[in-house]
């Protein structure tokens, strides 16, 4: 999943700096529709991601039933927090 193609999937343009307000909602709320839906691991793993990074990120344990999976979005959580205080 290339992150650009994520964006412009959801939002119609891969810089979100032109995202209208309205737009950026209903983008948000098709991810999270596809999140549930997403059988593979990686995918569900790289949508919750850029759900993360949009702020609106859903619950760990209601996300993912894998330890691992949690544990990784954990490792995930702690990166971005670190990239954000530099």
């Amino acid at each position: 999943m290339d992150f650009d193609d994520q964006l412009r999937r959801y939002f119609g343009t891969a810089d979100l700096t032109k995202v209208h307000a309205e737009a950026m909602g209903a983008g948000i709320e098709r991810m999270r529709v596809d999140f549930g839906l997403e059988k593979d691991r990686g995918r569900r793993f790289a949508l919750w991601a850029v759900l993360y990074m949009l702020g609106t990120h859903l619950d760990l344990e209601t996300a993912f039933k894998d330890e691992a999976d949690r544990n990784s979005a954990r490792d995930f959580m702690d990166l971005m927090d670190r990239t954000q205080d530099n």
